[in-house]
């Protein structure tokens, strides 16, 4: 099975729009389980956030996850956001970027957990195995909107 292209499309589109001057942010679904972002910042379920580094400290973008340190309220917190949390990332200035499907990341989240379960199961045991994770319900389709 290959690995997830999410992460790599991310840092891809990450560095392009810092290469071309834009601020980029990104829209995160706060429902998303080991999500840590500041929840009074949370509507609808998403947070946006500015990831410019200019806003942020210490950040790491890997195949698993995004973690960096910013202040909200002038409170520094430590954020960390597994990539498949992420539903877009995009140009504050332009709103340009790339929107990430979330039944595919989703789906490959839980391809990848079935995959490692079925592996870490001895044929001997004769422990019941574990029911799946449930497949996220599907929403509304996502939408940016500009805020100035």
């Amino acid at each position: 099975m290959m690995t997830s292209k999410q992460p790599y499309l991310l840092r891809a589109i990450h560095q392009w729009l810092l290469d071309n001057d834009m601020t980029p942010y990104l829209l995160v679904n706060a429902e998303v389980p080991n999500v840590e972002v500041p929840t009074q910042s949370v509507q609808d379920g998403q947070i946006v956030l500015n990831i410019a580094p200019h806003a942020v400290t210490n950040m790491q973008m890997d195949n698993e996850a995004v973690s960096f340190s910013a202040r909200f309220s002038g409170v520094a917190q430590s954020l960390y956001i597994p990539v498949v949390a992420i539903r877009a990332i995009y140009a504050s200035e332009n709103g340009q970027g790339l929107v990430f499907p979330e039944e595919e990341i989703f789906q490959e989240e839980l391809d990848a957990d079935q995959e490692k379960l079925a592996e870490s199961e001895l044929p001997s045991q004769s422990t019941p195995k574990k029911a799946p994770p449930k497949k996220a319900s599907p929403k509304k389709a996502p939408f940016l909107k500009v805020i100035k």
